[in-house]
């Protein structure tokens, strides 16, 4: 079911409604959805390379609000739908796990989560379940999904369909970098500023 439902999102790419498929697509996977908008923008980027920073820009806004709206069902429908989004994804056992991470890291939690392969939609429902600051919320999401759209279509803007196989095979690897780059690089600007 999963992989059909991968090749309909993909499918959209060779549409008139590719775009409104990708921020529909962006919005619905920071809350609920299972299948990462990285998919359709790759393929939109791919098919038109000169608006592929257009496209992460789509992602971008259609991903962080979704992210408002998954913390909006952690902080008034967590009982209800939160439970069960976690239910689905398999995270209910590491509900309260979420809540040290959220203690101790706040913003970094949300930023590393929004940037890597990790469900996102988890960290956004959990962030309103625990009531994490909403503005911090928010910064850190528009700073990690912008990160990681406009890294993608950057690629693929410079190298174009060369990356596309580079990126599949090693985006696990490359967040992973990129995120040891982001927090060293907060770590410096701590002790120099």
């Amino acid at each position: 079911m999963l992989k059909r439902l991968y090749n309909r999102v993909l499918s959209y790419a060779h549409t008139p409604y590719g775009v409104w498929a990708l921020f529909l697509i962006a919005f619905a996977e920071s809350s609920f959805f299972p299948i990462p908008p990285d998919v359709l923008l790759i393929a939109l980027s791919l098919a038109l390379p000169k608006k592929a920073f257009r496209f992460a820009a789509i992602s971008s806004v259609g991903s962080v609000l979704g992210g408002i709206f998954g913390y909006a069902i952690g902080l008034y429908f967590m009982e209800g739908i939160g439970y069960n989004i976690l239910k689905l994804y398999g995270w209910t056992d590491r509900y309260l796990y979420l809540q040290q991470l959220y203690r101790h890291y706040d913003a970094w939690a949300v930023g590393i989560a929004g940037f890597t392969p990790i469900p996102y939609k988890i960290f956004t429902i959990s962030a309103g379940a625990f009531g994490i600051n909403f503005f911090v919320f928010v910064i850190a999401s528009i700073v990690s999904r912008s990160a990681r759209f406009f890294m993608v279509s950057a690629l693929i803007y410079k190298y174009g369909e060369r990356i596309k196989v580079f990126i599949d095979r090693y985006f696990n690897l490359l967040t992973v970098a990129f995120t040891l780059l982001l927090i060293l690089g907060f770590f410096v600007m701590k002790f120099v500023v």
